[in-house]
């Protein structure tokens, strides 16, 4: 058998792989954990809107692997939701090389954005791992340290206030774009929507805009902290997503308003246990 035959079959092998049960079974199990990840930190951000320190945890991943580990069983659960993670990574990459789903599904824009998810929750996957096995400072401490560690770095670069402006910009515009797909709904088109009863329709539906709007609020104003960070030369006053998040308390009727961001967080990671449910893999 000559190369090309060869190079076919490995072909064949890895398209079976990538539309098999397996795969379908990585994806929804990476969707469950990312909505687990998503309710915590709903729940952390909730404590901190009416007055407490999040339980002594901060309101970003970190935060919820923290949260996680204090609980019964929770190297196991630390576990399972990292190799989840990575299920999910690789169905991202199963994208990126084969196409997705939907009449776009091969569209060259789908296939990067699928590349950009695979890099993403590739690191995801390795930090939770990493912090299962002991390494507490793994990818999992504070948001807001990381940000202005990375910000700091940027700043001192030649032409270092443009690149970080340039990327707050684009983290406002990706904040802003999310929010906007999922007021309108976008999100329907890779759900098996004709699957649900009405009832659980508008359910699923409620929750995508809400946790899709509050996602992406979130990103936006992160991203508007850049930019301050970038006008002012001052690192410190970039933000993860502890930080942003305790930012919505300090605005005028603040509690309120980071409780309903919180609420939409939590709802987000209902949507994504839905996704895990009725999402086309």
């Amino acid at each position: 058998m000559d190369a090309q035959s060869w190079t076919l079959r490995g072909r064949g092998r890895a398209r079976r792989a990538a539309d098999s049960t397996a795969m379908s079974v990585a994806a929804r199990a990476g969707f469950v954990a990312r909505g687990l990840i998503y309710v915590l930190v709903g729940v952390i951000a909730l404590r901190i809107a009416f007055g407490g320190d999040g339980g002594g945890h901060q309101a970003d991943r970190g935060g919820a692997l923290g949260e996680l580990a204090g609980r019964p069983f929770g190297a196991a659960m630390l576990w399972t939701v990292g190799i989840a993670l990575a299920g999910m990574a690789l169905w991202r990459l199963s994208e990126a090389v084969f196409g997705g789903a939907g009449p776009d599904g091969s569209a060259l824009s789908r296939r990067a954005a699928s590349v950009f998810r695979f890099l993403f929750y590739g690191f995801v996957s390795f930090s939770v791992l990493s912090y299962a096995a002991g390494d507490r400072g793994s990818g999992s401490g504070a948001s807001d340290r990381q940000t202005d560690d990375v910000t700091a770095r940027m700043l001192d670069w030649p032409g270092g206030q443009w690149l970080v402006g340039g990327a707050g910009a684009a983290v406002v515009i990706a904040g802003l774009w999310i929010s906007v797909q999922a007021v309108r709904k976008k999100f329907r088109e890779n759900l098996r929507c004709g699957a649900m009863s009405g009832r659980t329709e508008r359910v699923v539906g409620f929750l995508g805009v809400t946790g899709g709007a509050a996602r992406g609020a979130v990103f936006a104003a992160a991203g508007v902290f850049a930019l301050v960070a970038a006008v002012r030369h001052q690192p410190g006053q970039a933000r993860g997503m502890d930080d942003t998040l305790r930012g919505f308390r300090d605005l005028p009727a603040g509690p309120w308003l980071l409780a309903l961001v919180a609420l939409g967080l939590a709802a987000f990671g209902f949507f994504s246990w839905c996704e895990a449910r009725w999402r086309k893999v």
